[in-house]
């Protein structure tokens, strides 16, 4: 495991953005495994930048998402895939059939969770999986619970989780309580995983992922079983691991 401290959420975006490009440059028909949220906005930001500049080809990249809130149409303005499409894909060539997201709409969990772990065993697996962490440690959706879910299922989000999305929406009794998520066997079946974190509202969960005992308890502290975990965050997020890590 790496850890990469930056200064602020500037620099923690340029950094991630490095490694991503790194990964496309070396491999130009990568699977990138892509987040949502605010933490990676700025990672997109850069790369579009890069993109924009020359320096980036996404034509052969293929892309498969963490996660999607179920009963949102794709088309919704707080759905992921409206997201992804706001914040990357619209702004870069990569071609639409090769961006892979959950379907909010689809009722038949049990048909969904299929046909996305089926995708992306035909596309190889991830190549880099890019990760934020939450509040309560969860990674993807991913939540606190008795056991890690292995592959993608529907998840009930937690009242945690719930609160720290509402700021995203008119009224907190519009946040869906429910969302498909690729599982802890997807992602630790990456080749390689990138985790970025911002804020000393994401301190406590970084430190107990990273060096707290692994447990479901903190979905997160799994990535501590990976070979090839890259962590970049900013000084507010790794203030914990400072105070008691050498790093």
């Amino acid at each position: 495991m790496r850890i990469y401290q930056a200064k602020d959420y500037n620099e923690m975006s340029r950094k991630a953005a490095n490694i991503i490009s790194a990964q496309i440059i070396m491999k130009p028909d990568a699977v990138l495994g892509l987040a949502t949220g605010s933490t990676p906005i700025g990672t997109y930001k850069q790369l579009i930048d890069w993109y924009n500049k020359g320096d980036l080809d996404f034509a052969d990249i293929r892309s498969v998402n963490l996660d999607e809130y179920k009963g949102l149409p794709a088309d919704n303005d707080q759905s992921y895939a409206y997201f992804m499409r706001n914040n990357l894909f619209d702004h870069v060539n990569i071609k639409k059939e090769n961006t892979y997201i959950p379907n909010g709409l689809e009722t038949d969990t049990e048909l969904e969770c299929s046909r996305y772990n089926h995708i992306i065993r035909s596309l190889g697996g991830i190549d880099l999986q890019l990760l934020g962490i939450g509040n309560n440690g969860h990674i993807g959706f991913n939540e606190p619970g008795e056991a890690f879910e292995k592959e993608t299922h529907c998840v009930k989000l937690t009242e945690n989780t719930i609160q720290a999305n509402a700021r995203f929406f008119e009224n907190i009794d519009y946040v869906p309580k429910y969302a498909y998520s690729t599982g802890i066997k997807n992602i630790m079946q990456a080749k390689s995983i990138l985790l970025v974190a911002s804020g000393k509202s994401k301190a406590d969960a970084l430190y107990k992922a990273l060096f707290g005992p692994i447990t479901p308890a903190v979905p997160a502290s799994i990535l501590q079983l990976h070979n090839n975990v890259s962590i970049v965050a900013d000084e507010d997020a790794l203030s914990l691991i400072k105070e008691n890590q050498c790093i």
